[in-house]
């Protein structure tokens, strides 16, 4: 899934590229992924791109007429082209989601692989129109959350502190992968409670995040999409690592597994030597 660095890298590379490009034509190829009909998607049609930003995981194409949004979702992405094929898609029969057209003759597509789609367009006035824009926390990089404001939103959460990062209302931004590797830089269990850390504890997983973050930015900073994914693998530490040796203490990466992914940690690093359970048996294994 791409997650806040992928999707800032993204958001780089077409603020840089698409700025006062008109949008000539919108194709949408799974009708499903559209969430709005008001404003139509057709009013992009002949506006320009003004600006991309980042909302947490959320792209935002402003344009002279309304915003175009879009979430990649698991297994979604971004294909650009300087040169968009003439070829038309066919709904129902095809990977792509929605296909833009840009009056320079680039264009992109939003491809989703696999069954379970669930990639979201909206066609907006305003950001806020997005239900999942309007109910994030804090970016953790945008500015960086202070250490006080993080302490006061793990306050009182008894909730496994994984849990808690990967919270879009609580953190935007972080997902799966990089709430392993932030808990791995922090030496610390996925399953501890946030509301059970000690103030060292707090401080210690603050700085990981942000020091894990920014290097992760800096690292898919510059880069196409074409090469975005394979960026982000090559930076982690444990997260898709299982069976691997941890680069810091040389002990075997570990997975537990989920009904629809899987968490990766060093039991040596963050749990004691303990090795965690299925979070189906909900317990450390004695």
């Amino acid at each position: 899934m791409p997650e806040m660095p992928e999707v800032q890298g993204l958001v780089d590379f077409l603020d840089g590229r698409l700025t006062d490009v008109p949008i000539t034509r919108t194709m949408v190829a799974n009708i499903a992924a559209l969430k709005t009909y008001d404003p139509p998607i057709d009013a992009l049609n002949g506006s320009e791109i003004t600006r991309a930003s980042r909302h947490g995981k959320f792209i935002d194409l402003a344009t002279t007429g309304p915003h175009l949004i879009f979430h990649l979702a698991k297994a979604g992405w971004l294909r650009f082209t300087e040169q968009l094929p003439a070829t038309l898609i066919k709904p129902g029969k095809t990977p792509i989601a929605l296909r833009v057209a840009l009056g320079d003759g680039s264009g992109f597509d939003l491809t989703e692989a696999g069954t379970k789609k669930s990639l979201a367009v909206y066609v907006v006035r305003e950001p806020a129109d997005v239900p999942g824009i309007a109910r994030l926390g804090p970016d953790p990089l945008d500015p960086a959350i202070p250490l006080e404001t993080f302490a006061g939103l793990l306050a009182g959460r008894r909730t496994q502190i994984k849990g808690v990062l990967r919270d879009q209302s609580t953190i935007a931004g972080v997902g799966n992968a990089y709430s392993d590797e932030i808990l791995h830089a922090a030496k610390m269990s996925p399953y501890a409670l946030a509301s059970s850390l000690s103030e060292d504890d707090v401080a210690r997983l603050h700085a990981a995040m942000i020091e894990t973050l920014t290097d992760a930015v800096a690292a898919a900073s510059g880069k196409p999409p074409a090469e975005l994914k394979d960026a982000k693998r090559r930076g982690m530490q444990v997260h898709g690592r299982r069976g691997e040796t941890c680069p810091v203490c040389g002990d075997t990466v570990r997975s537990v597994f989920f009904a629809d992914n899987s968490l990766e940690y060093c039991a040596t690093c963050q749990t004691g030597g303990k090795i965690l359970a299925d979070r189906r048996l909900s317990r450390l294994l004695k």
